[in-house]
């Protein structure tokens, strides 16, 4: 048989309305001892929360959505469905995602989500990007988490790209570097705002920012590591030149991978002749390569845990862009 709220109440010695306080966090008032009491009732009568009954109820299932821009394609979407999903059961939540693609749009996407009645909708993205949601729907959606709302409308959770190339070309100028070659992701947000703190650094160091070698990793205008590579021809020259790197930032670990077979080529040791030091802190290539990849790790899991915190807070959050530190990951590379 299913044991229900009453049967709970009545084994506890408490009203119904104390037991769903506990359980489901509601507003009823009690020591932390009852609340305790109930949950280990609530456990040996096997109660199991009729999530149908509640929804109808509050109006909203225990559910965070989320639309998926590319995201489960992306090696970092674990880092934010992990972060979203820790917080939400911590709230007695759970989270589920619909990708965006296959023909379908954003408008089409959140309707869909939206049939579920969840208590807050997300929109992820892949990579760090402009979006603009339709109009009729810029209050649905709670917040984005690696992309900004394009007009404004909704909390954004982005990385803060400028000062972790700011912070990564400081740390290779106090490694003594300073011929520092960028090869950077064209046409990408990340990208742009990254050559803004790699200047910026260079600049504070007194050396050359206006002049300094900013090269695009692919021939494509966007990037893509499906794209044409540019890199081996890029070092090669680089290396050949009167006026060799001591260092090469990369626009993301892909990039530094196919870096360290181009100087390997030309026969340039690392960290020896040139240093590398990269971006993203993809661990299956930073840690596997020799030596292994100073890089700056982007803040999934924290974008993640705080785009929880602002769906499920009693008051809205204000309409802004949020910039999340990255985290810089020191190993043999510098």
């Amino acid at each position: 048989m299913t044991t229900s709220l009453s049967d709970i109440a009545e084994r506890a010695g408490v009203s119904i309305k104390t037991v769903s306080g506990a359980l489901h966090g509601g507003s009823a008032r009690m020591s932390e001892q009852t609340r305790l009491r109930i949950k280990e009732i609530a456990e040996e009568l096997g109660y199991v929360t009729n999530l149908a009954a509640r929804g109808m109820r509050q109006g909203w299932m225990p559910l965070i959505g989320v639309v998926a821009d590319d995201l489960i394609t992306s090696p970092f979407a674990t880092e934010i469905i992990r972060g979203l999903d820790g917080a939400a059961r911590a709230a007695d939540m759970a989270v589920f995602a619909m990708t965006l693609g296959g023909g379908r749009d954003v408008a089409s996407v959140l309707e869909e989500v939206r049939r579920f009645r969840p208590r807050a909708i997300a929109y992820a993205a892949m990579y760090h990007k402009m979006v603009s949601l339709p109009a009729e729907f810029a209050d649905t959606v709670g917040v984005m988490i690696n992309c900004r709302e394009a007009n404004g409308k909704v909390t954004s959770l982005v990385p803060d790209e400028i000062a972790a190339a700011h912070e990564i070309t400081t740390y290779l100028i106090e490694a003594g570097r300073r011929n520092i070659a960028f090869i950077n992701l064209p046409g990408l947000l990340a990208g742009e705002l990254r050559e803004a703190g790699f200047r910026r650094a260079l600049d504070e160091a007194g050396l050359d920012a206006g002049g300094a070698c900013v090269l695009p990793a692919v021939r494509r205008a966007i990037y893509s590591d499906r794209a044409h590579s540019l890199v081996l021809a890029h070092v090669t020259a680089l290396m050949d030149g009167p006026e060799r790197p001591d260092a090469i930032l990369c626009g993301n670990d892909r990039v530094a991978m196919e870096v360290y077979a181009a100087l390997r080529r030309v026969g340039a040791q690392i960290p020896d002749d040139v240093a590398v030091a990269s971006f993203d802190n993809q661990v299956d290539i930073a840690t596997r390569l020799d030596p292994p990849l100073t890089t700056m790790a982007l803040p999934h899991r924290a974008m993640g845990r705080l785009a929880a915190d602002i769906l499920l807070a009693e008051n809205s959050a204000p309409r802004e862009v949020r910039k999340l530190a990255f985290q810089l990951v020191e190993r043999s590379s510098v």
